[in-house]
């Protein structure tokens, strides 16, 4: 129930950015001032806020196997990534997308109030040491394989620049590991300021969803084979096997919820956005969020109903 509520949030937030590019509130240039303020603005201000005076009670050898298996995670999606577009047999110049959407969910602004809502505050606590690598990589990785162009079998690498690298993303997740290591206390006018900004995350990133999703027909969205079968792998395949590994290993049974909405939430919005800031195949993105958004309502039950999680 819970997660059906927090599912329905989203999409409803999702179809008021539809209903107003159909109005005409909404333009293409509207869009990618959203997407800029998102990419720029709300999302490091959530990146910090997961950290900002926050209380780390995990600790010594459970900090570590923690630590440790969200690195796993991330080594294992990375390899998923390099296989999946080949498997797919997609075009070339889509490998990036495909990358990105295979490694990067919707952890933050779906998968937070998930966790928040099924174990309390602490599980965040858990869920922020998979946030640190996923942020770090987003705006490396992630922006790296966006900013690929392939040109028929020559690959062509468009040159990322440093402040691109080394970007405001970056930067934040640099902050938040020294914040989450030393406890350094911030002001709480700076707290309330990153909380502000970073709760227009989850909003401004679905709107330009729901802006994206009115160019869109949503027959032909279900009519796209590979990103149909994509999807299956996306949110039935990876967090099946990858939680069957986990249960294996013994962890407590929040770390398992955790794992399970690092796992099954679906395509994360930041995908579009940053498709859409480096010049990646937009649409294909925009098309990869809604319809995971759309499936992962049927699909996370599922999971979690198969893992008895």
């Amino acid at each position: 129930m819970i997660l059906l509520q927090q599912m329905m949030v989203l999409f409803i937030v999702m179809m008021i950015g539809y209903v107003c590019r159909r109005i005409g509130l909404f333009g293409a240039e509207a869009s990618k001032l959203l997407s800029g303020i998102v990419v720029n603005v709300a999302n490091p201000a959530l990146i910090l806020s997961s950290t900002i005076n926050k209380e780390t009670t995990i600790q010594g050898k459970e900090l570590a196997l923690t630590i440790g298996l969200a690195i796993s995670f991330y080594v294992a999606l990375l390899v998923i990534a390099e296989i999946i577009p080949r498997l797919l047999r997609v075009k070339k110049d889509d490998y990036g997308v495909y990358k990105v959407m295979a490694v990067f969910s919707n952890i933050g602004f779906m998968g937070f109030p998930l966790l928040t809502a099924m174990y309390g505050n602490e599980s965040l606590l858990y869920a922020s040491l998979f946030l640190i690598p996923y942020n770090v990589l987003i705006y490396t990785y992630g922006v790296g394989a966006l900013c690929k162009k392939q040109e028929g079998a020559k690959q062509e690498k468009k040159a990322i620049p440093w402040k691109d690298i080394f970007n405001i993303g970056v930067i934040a997740c640099i902050i938040s590991v020294i914040l989450y290591l030393t406890r350094l206390r911030v002001p709480k006018a700076i707290e309330d300021v990153a909380n502000t900004l970073g709760n227009l995350t989850a909003p401004l990133s679905m709107m330009v969803i729901g802006d994206a999703m009115s160019q869109m027909k949503i027959k032909e969205l279900l009519k796209d084979k590979k990103l149909m079968i994509f999807t299956g792998i996306k949110l039935l395949i990876i967090p099946i096997i990858g939680l069957f590994i986990v249960k294996q290993l013994g962890f407590n049974e929040m770390l398992l919820g955790v794992c399970l909405v690092m796992l099954s939430t679906p395509v994360g919005s930041m995908t579009a956005m940053l498709a859409q800031q480096y010049d990646g195949n937009y649409e294909l993105a925009s098309k990869g969020v809604a319809l995971t958004t759309l499936l992962s309502v049927v699909s996370m039950p599922i999971v979690s109903m198969i893992m008895g999680i």
